[in-house]
């Protein structure tokens, strides 16, 4: 159950700006966007709706610009790591909803600029930024999560009877198949698929397409219901046909650019979680300031500062594994940098974030419901929601279980 948003009982402490792993830019950027969180008041009753509403403010306040580069109507240059972190860290704390609908903006879209061709960025990244178009990233399927190998979704390439040579002439692809677990589903403008152009080669047998909402065979009515909810739908592609123009980046390369895209992003899920830790703690914090029991603040017990100070200590941990993290994405993407080994550097310490800060985070809102009791479990306060918000952080874009993979495979071959 989602209502409106209840104000912060404080407003987020910006002292963590003053870290070397951000610059005035990032600065300017905090400065402008925690009031503008705080002053926001959505009714999130309805998730669809609500998610439409945070998309359209979240344009028209330009924070949606910082989803794509500078060319094509970006506040930047070029994706930077460290605004999507700090963005999505406040926002999360003010409404995760308002985190989801920023952060798939950028996820649904950044494969278009990665790779997309000029015509395509010029036709939807616009949109995205000004919050006019609604994106999505399909990737997930029933049997295809972690192991995307193991994806079943097919396009198959059609060629006009008048073609002299088939092998350089595509007029269109068909997709058949299903995706699920979709963020924005039935409510997405277009979606970003992937599936396999060659069926027998695995990831390398994968290609990228975008497909409009409209385009006939695609099914997204039907609506996945989640512990905390967010507009969430499984996609059916029932000889889904799209144009060759479609086909996103090269053909049989779609796994290493989803992989590139979710690499970019993963360090901002970690800030997500990081934005939920802290107001979960400010909740805590206020709480045990005004409760009185025994004669006594709650916070006067002895065991109560024992408990915030482990959740304070438990946020900052996640905070400068997040933060280091967006820094190394920011400042090798900078030099260029081929280096294979700078590059798993990049990732294992985006691995080491996501992992850290999600989990940490579950402990943080944990505590901070034990220490509000009965008044914790009431559905409607912030800190139930919030309980229920953080749980799939620890899944998507990479579970715990996988960011431990790649962390430790990482370690033994150092």
């Amino acid at each position: 159950m989602h209502v409106a948003t209840p104000p912060a009982p404080c407003p987020p402490s910006t002292v963590h700006l003053a870290l070397p792993f951000f610059d005035d830019t990032h600065r300017a950027l905090a400065k402008g966007l925690v009031p503008w969180a705080a002053a926001q008041e959505v009714d999130e009753t309805d998730d669809r709706a609500a998610c439409r509403d945070w998309v359209k403010r979240l344009g028209a306040g330009g924070w949606l610009r910082y989803c794509v580069p500078a060319a094509h109507g970006g506040a930047l240059p070029a994706l930077d790591s460290r605004a999507l972190v700090l963005l999505r860290e406040t926002l999360a704390y003010h409404s995760p909803l308002a985190d989801f609908a920023f952060a798939m903006q950028g996820l649904g879209s950044g494969a278009i600029t990665l790779a997309g061709s000029p015509a395509q960025q010029a036709h939807y990244l616009q949109g995205v930024a000004r919050g006019e178009l609604i994106a999505a990233f399909a990737l997930s399927e029933p049997e295809a999560g972690s192991d995307v190998g193991a994806m079943q979704t097919i396009a198959t390439s059609a060629y006009p009877s008048s073609a002299r040579d088939q092998k350089d002439y595509k007029s269109t692809f068909s997709l058949t198949g299903t995706k699920t677990w979709i963020s924005n589903g039935d409510i997405a403008d277009f979606y970003c698929v992937f599936a396999k152009t060659d069926p027998a080669g695995g990831t390398r047998g994968i290609s990228a397409f975008i497909v409009d909402a409209s385009t006939p065979g695609l099914d997204a009515s039907r609506h996945i219901h989640v512990m905390a909810p967010h507009p969430l739908a499984t996609l059916q592609f029932t000889d889904c046909t799209v144009p060759a123009t479609a086909l996103l980046g090269e053909e049989n390369g779609g796994f290493k650019l989803a992989m590139r895209t979710l690499d970019i992003f993963r360090a901002s899920v970690a800030a997500a979680a990081l934005g939920m830790a802290r107001r979960a703690l400010a909740e805590a914090v206020h709480h045990a300031r005004q409760r009185r029991m025994f004669g006594q603040t709650l916070a006067e017990f002895q065991l109560t500062q024992a408990k915030i100070g482990e959740m304070a200590a438990l946020v900052d941990s996640a905070a400068l594994l997040t933060y280091r993290a967006a820094w190394l994405r920011d400042t090798g993407e900078a030099r260029v940098t081929a280096e294979a080994g700078e590059q798993r550097n990049r990732s294992v310490a985006a691995a080491m974030a996501k992992m850290t800060a999600t989990e940490n985070a579950q402990r943080v809102i944990d505590m901070a419901l034990q220490l509000h009791g009965g008044r914790g479990v009431e559905v409607g306060s912030k800190v139930e929601s919030l309980y229920r918000d953080i749980r799939s952080l620890r899944i998507y874009e990479g579970a715990t279980e996988v960011q431990q993979l790649i962390i430790g495979k990482a370690v033994l071959q150092e």
